[in-house]
């Protein structure tokens, strides 16, 4: 008893991605090449026309402006697959009639062919002339996935050419939609796909593609892509044999370096292998020419693992646990196969590699050291970069090693101390030993980055305090920004989120810190007012007598700093224009409320706190005025003013940002010339 094939349920269970709707038209191609194959001409008499099938042409399209036009290229509506070969004869038509031929198996041919030109066109028509019994026959058939294929017609003739027509027509829009439109890629597409056969050794037939004025030749396209002859070599997996094509093309494209798998003399699979083998990227060069590099694989394993509408392989990406010895991954042909490109290629990755560690080095040494001290740990292979990307493109590759070097460094600590099965004494020390190198370096790591982040704060102040390209300077808000963020508290942030020390060190350490808070929401007075200081900080000293109401000593202490616009010239007198003034307020009214500490304990004497007033600005004509009205004294290297006022038992200090620039970088200069880092 037979089996009934249910056409719509084959179709419906055949996928064809919508991104590879040329793929019908591809393995139509094919069969032309195989028909050829079969005739009794040599493989260089034959000849396969691909014509472009588009909508009629539409009417000139005009930008408003009248002045220039464009005609649009229509939309490809199907195609005509014409050659000289064998053609649809008895055989043959009893093949395409039967799902799941076995009659071209030899070729790789799964019998399907014919469900993907249905999957990607609705309709198809073959008009193909053939000799049979020594007479000339045109036969004619239609399929589609309503009726299936037609009842043929055949006709004898008394002369022609032989011939067989495929037209692939009413392209759905799905996959017409996500295909290549122009000539030119469909001809390049069309050669990768079938660049197997114009490097195999019997050869190809002439193919040519055509469209409404232009005509490409797949020879010369061949000509212009490859630089060499190919080269072949095998290597065996686990008892099978893979062949190997390597493949110099010239780089006529944005093609990265690749490896196909061929199956059933087909392409199904590419993967890209730029960067995955070192100083395989961008162009190499052989002599004064730039090639693409591009490996094709092929094996009986990879034939009878190819999926029935050769979209893919059925392999597993990396085989583990009982199948390991016996099963061949996708890792397993990596692994084999890199070695022979690596071997293949080593005349040209050289320089490469050089370039590739000189580019690394060079970020390290001048905005990243705080990789060095891991960079020992990474093995040479993992660092294959391309020289041109940029510096965050590499430095999310660096922090990803940096990362996985910590993780595996917290795994590893967990299991540290624990005495290893038959492990000796001396080997764990040395265990020991290695795991604390690592953290070391990871340590180094933390400490070079802290520094570095420094040293790009600085760049940044420095540059938001320079007249900006429109001729402006920025808001002091951008600036107070880069300091601490406004409207926050310090223990709403983390430590690496304000850079307080481009003010002083010693602000780090405080007990209650605020910026552009209201002084009524601060919790460490109950002052009403609604004035917002720029910073304002409490430091209390840890001393245990600090509870004590009849302890006179002054335990804590206020400190203020205020930020002005760059190059701000228009102070006066008055709490509102006058920052020391406004500075003085804040603190007189910090006084007048209750102080507390953060945690809300009292501070003896708190109407005393001591003050210091910060006033961060550029000396312009009115601060300096305004600095001299407050009887205050210039700095000795005239980049400032300090004095204090008893009135409020407060010091003040006007700090000019380059002031503020150049004593961060001299408190910082031995960490940044430890890592190399330029202060100039």
């Amino acid at each position: 008893m037979s089996l009934t094939t249910n056409l719509h349920g084959r179709l419906r269970n055949t996928h064809l991605p919508t991104s590879q709707g040329l793929m019908p038209l591809y393995e139509a191609v094919v069969n032309s090449i195989h028909s050829i194959e079969e005739s009794d001409m040599a493989i260089q008499d034959g000849k396969i026309v691909i014509e472009i099938l588009r909508k009629p042409p539409q009417s000139e399209i005009n930008f408003e402006n009248n002045k220039k036009g464009i005609t649009t290229q229509n939309d490809i509506v199907g195609f005509k697959v014409i050659d000289n070969g064998v053609g649809f004869n008895d055989n043959n038509l009893k093949s395409f009639e039967t799902l799941d031929s076995e009659h071209k198996i030899d070729k790789g041919c799964r019998g399907i062919g014919r469900l993907l030109w249905l999957k990607a066109f609705d309709e198809i028509e073959i008009v193909s002339t053939f000799i049979d019994n020594q007479k000339l026959i045109k036969r004619l058939l239609s399929f589609n996935a309503r009726a299936g294929v037609s009842q043929p017609s055949n006709q004898i003739l008394e002369n022609g050419d032989i011939k067989t027509t495929i037209y692939l027509k009413k392209f759905k829009e799905e996959y017409r939609k996500a295909s290549f439109k122009t000539t030119n890629k469909i001809a390049e597409n069309l050669l990768e796909h079938c660049l197997w056969y114009f490097i195999r050794d019997i050869g190809v037939p002439n193919i040519i593609v055509k469209d409404t004025e232009e005509e490409i030749s797949l020879f010369d396209l061949y000509d212009q892509y490859m630089l060499s002859s190919a080269n072949t070599d095998f290597v065996i997996i686990k008892n099978q044999k893979f062949d190997i094509t390597h493949i110099k093309s010239k780089p006529v494209s944005s093609k990265n370096h690749t490896m196909v798998y061929i199956a059933g003399s087909r392409f199904v699979k590419e993967e890209n292998i730029e960067q995955k083998i070192p100083g395989l990227y961008g162009k190499l060069k052989e002599n004064d020419n730039e090639f693409i590099y591009s490996c094709y694989i092929s094996a009986e394993f990879l034939d009878e693992r190819v999926r029935p509408e050769r979209t893919g392989l059925d392999i597993v990406e990396n085989a583990e646990g009982l199948i390991e010895d016996i099963e061949i991954s996708y890792k397993d042909i990596r692994d084999a196969v890199f070695i022979k490109i690596k071997d293949f290629l080593s005349p040209y990755l050289e320089e490469n590699i050089t370039e590739s560690k000189k580019r690394i080095n060079n970020f390290i040494d001048t905005k990243a050291p705080r990789y060095r001290p891991i960079m020992l740990r990474i093995p040479d292979e993992q660092l294959n970069i391309n020289p041109e990307m940029t510096d965050k493109e590499l430095d999310v590759i660096l922090h990803k090693h940096l990362y996985e070097i910590e993780k595996n460094v917290l795994e590893e600590g967990h299991l540290i101390m624990e005495l290893k099965q038959n492990e000796t004494f001396k080997d764990y020390r040395h265990r020991v030993q290695e795991y604390l190198s690592t953290v070391e370096d990871i340590k180094k790591s933390d400490l070079a980055n802290y520094v570095s982040h420094r040293k790009v704060i600085l760049d940044l102040f420095e540059a938001s305090i320079q007249k900006q390209p429109n001729g402006k300077y920025v808001r002091e808000d951008l600036i107070h920004e880069l300091i601490m963020p406004m409207q926050k508290e310090s223990n709403e942030l983390q430590f690496e989120d304000m850079n307080l020390w481009l003010l002083d060190e010693r602000l780090a350490f405080h007990n209650y810190l605020a910026s552009d808070k209201t002084l009524s929401s601060m919790s460490i007075t109950d002052s009403k007012s609604t004035t917002e200081p720029d910073l304002l900080s409490l430091h209390v000293r840890n001393n245990p007598i600090l509870v004590s109401e009849n302890n006179n000593a002054s335990l804590a202490s206020i400190i203020i700093v205020e930020i002005k616009r760059p190059m701000r010239n228009n102070m006066k007198a008055g709490e509102k224009d006058d920052p020391i003034e406004q500075s003085l307020g804040y603190l007189n009214r910090i006084r007048e409320g209750k102080v507390t500490t953060a945690q809300g304990r009292p501070i003896p004497n708190a109407k005393n706190l001591p003050g210091f007033c910060y006033i961060v600005a550029d000396l312009t004509e009115t601060l300096i005025y305004r600095c001299k009205m407050s009887n205050l004294t210039p700095t000795h290297d005239g980049m400032g003013y300090f004095g204090f006022n008893k009135e409020f038992e407060a010091y003040i200090e006007v700090i000019s940002f380059d002031k503020l620039v150049q004593s961060a970088k001299e408190r910082n200069r031995a960490f940044f010339d430890k890592l190399g880092l330029p202060t100039v």
